[in-house]
Formats: structure tokens, C-alpha cells, sequence
């Protein structure tokens, strides 16, 4: 099996990477990297252009982006059975809310928390659209399965729970019970747990993040 490094920090994007390695159950190596001149090493630009977390390298394979590398891991591991089968009708769904996350979605909350202008004289020209149609969409989603993608479990659950609490907490999103009930069911579950616990020792031996 192909070594497997983690670049990572416990306060970024990296911490949906984490949940993601802890249920495909493989061993894998961590490089905690810290936010500065750090990520901006001839060293880790030759792993990440954009000196940004997270990052994976797997045997000479390295992928950045949350849902690129929730996506590979999936496929690279089928026997964990964290991604629909390519030839069923649910891996269109898989793939629609992979993306969906990791573009409108993501657009429209960070619209919400930046003050983006975002109306009708602009919102067809953009990937959310208005922005309240991307929350509804989600919302809509969730209520109707215990899943993203129905009954399976879901690589995409992992992308869509940890930007959904992370929005919550933030207050970028109105409280929602659709969302709430959610965010509690994928949380509990084991590899969940344990993610955030190594996270959470790892940030306590780094330096404070600052604005």
C-alpha cells in the first residue's frame, strides 16, 4: 500500500480531510503545517501551489481541494463503500452534491459572510445564484433522506456535515432544525469523534491562530 502524508492544519478545511482518512481506516502520516511563511515554502508550493491546507500525497499522487481529495480517497478505498458504485443511478447524486458544496454552496455562504453583493441584477451570473437558493436547496435535500445521497453513507455526507456546522456555529446560517438534526447524526458517529479528538490534541501544539 502507497505511503499516505497528511498536510494539514486543526483550525482549517484540513479537519474535513481528517474525518474523511479516519473512516477509510488507513494508515497515514500527518505534517502539521502552520499558517504563514510556512505553507509558503519552495518545499510545500512544490505540493500545493496556492500554500494553502489541506493536502494530500499518496505514493507520487498528490490532490488538493476538500471535496477533490474526499473524492479520490473514496474511490481509492471502494471497499470502505464511501461512495456510491460508478455504474448506480445514485453517483450522479454523489457527484451533484460534492460539487454543489464545494461551489454554490460555499459561494453563497461566504457571500453571506462577506457582504457580497449578490441580487438580481447579478445572480444569474454567478455559481449560487441567489444566495437563499443554495440554503433552501440543502435544506430541502436533507429533509427528504437521512442522507445526502438517500440511504448509503457518503463521502459527500463528510463535506456536506462539516460546512454545514461550520456555517452554523459561525451564524451564517439562521437556525435550522433540518440542518441541527443532521450535523448531530453524521457527529456521532465514530470516526467523526475520533477525528476531532486528534485534531483537537494537534492544535494544542501549535501557535494560536490570529486575525
Amino acid at each position: 500500500m502507497s505511503e499516505l502524508t497528511f498536510y494539514t492544519h486543526p483550525m482549517s478545511r484540513g479537519r474535513v480531510v481528517r474525518w474523511m482518512l479516519e473512516e477509510v481506516g488507513i494508515a497515514y502520516s500527518v505534517k502539521a503545517m502552520e499558517f504563514g511563511p510556512e505553507m509558503k515554502t519552495e518545499d510545500y508550493l512544490a505540493i500545493n501551489p496556492m500554500g494553502k491546507v489541506p493536502a494530500i500525497k499518496h505514493g507520487n499522487t498528490v490532490v488538493t481541494e476538500v471535496a477533490a481529495i474526499c473524492a479520490y480517497l473514496a474511490d481509492q478505498f471502494p471497499d470502505k463503500k464511501l461512495s456510491p458504485s460508478p455504474q448506480s443511478p445514485e453517483r450522479g447524486v454523489y457527484y451533484r452534491w460534492l460539487f454543489f458544496m464545494a461551489g454554490p454552496f460555499e459561494m453563497a455562504t461566504s457571500a453571506m459572510t462577506y457582504d457580497w453583493k449578490i441580487d438580481s441584477s447579478n445572480s444569474q451570473a454567478v455559481g449560487c445564484g441567489q444566495v437563499e437558493d443554495s440554503i433552501n436547496t440543502l435544506e430541502k435535500a436533507l429533509s427528504e433522506n437521512a442522507y445526502i445521497c438517500g440511504d448509503q453513507f457518503t463521502a459527500a455526507d463528510i463535506l456536506v456535515s462539516s460546512y454545514l456546522w461550520w456555517e452554523t456555529m459561525q451564524k451564517n446560517i439562521p437556525p435550522n432544525k433540518v440542518f441541527k438534526q443532521y450535523i448531530e447524526r453524521m457527529d456521532s458517529r465514530p470516526a467523526a469523534k475520533r477525528a476531532n479528538e486528534l485534531d483537537d490534541e494537534l492544535a494544542k501544539h501549535l501557535k494560536p491562530v490570529t486575525a
